[in-house]
């Protein structure tokens, strides 16, 4: 049951916008930059910050989509007897001496995250791995933090964050659930 919207299509806008500037200049430009998202959001929050930042700069980012699937550290107890669905990695350039922004749409545990670093390591070797968020909403279980957020959202553990987009769900907005 939804509680309260906490973002609309104006403020994930101005956070994406504002996550595109900060990725900028803590890299001092964006050479020997792409960015990953991981999925499904991640990638559609991805390609929004590749957007703005060819805007701003006039620099195109390459963008890679990452499927952690494999890499989960709870496959064993999520999947009793069907097979885990693999939507598979596209990421069409080399990640090794580059610095890769990982996208994602929530930060929560720390666990898909540290999955997407796994599953990067097997593309090869970054320069460094940077990770921004459209949401954090605390509960780490990992020592793993966002470089880039665009909000921070505390949570009770009976809550969820439900993050909708407009090329996956038909409308952009962030919301808090009841579980």
């Amino acid at each position: 049951m939804q509680k309260a919207v906490v973002m609309d299509e104006q403020a994930i806008r101005r956070a994406l916008t504002r996550i595109a500037h900060e990725i900028i200049e803590r890299n001092k430009g964006v050479d020997d930059c792409v960015l990953v998202g991981i999925k499904t959001r991640g990638i559609y929050l991805a390609k929004r910050l590749a957007e703005r930042i060819e805007q701003i700069e006039g620099n195109a980012l390459a963008v890679g989509e990452l499927d952690i699937t494999l890499y989960r550290d709870d496959l064993t107890t999520k999947t009793s007897d069907k097979e885990p669905l693999v939507k598979g990695s596209a990421i069409p350039f080399d990640v090794t001496e580059k610095k890769v922004v990982l996208v994602d749409d929530v930060l929560f545990t720390g666990r898909t995250v540290r999955a997407a670093m796994d599953a990067i390591m097997d593309f090869g070797r970054p320069a460094q791995i940077q990770l921004a968020v459209l949401v954090d909403r605390g509960h780490r279980e990992l020592p793993i933090r966002a470089d880039f957020v665009g909000k921070n959202i505390p949570t009770s553990s009976a809550e969820m964050i439900v993050v909708e987009l407009q090329e996956v769900d038909g409308l952009d907005q962030v919301s808090i659930h009841e579980k």
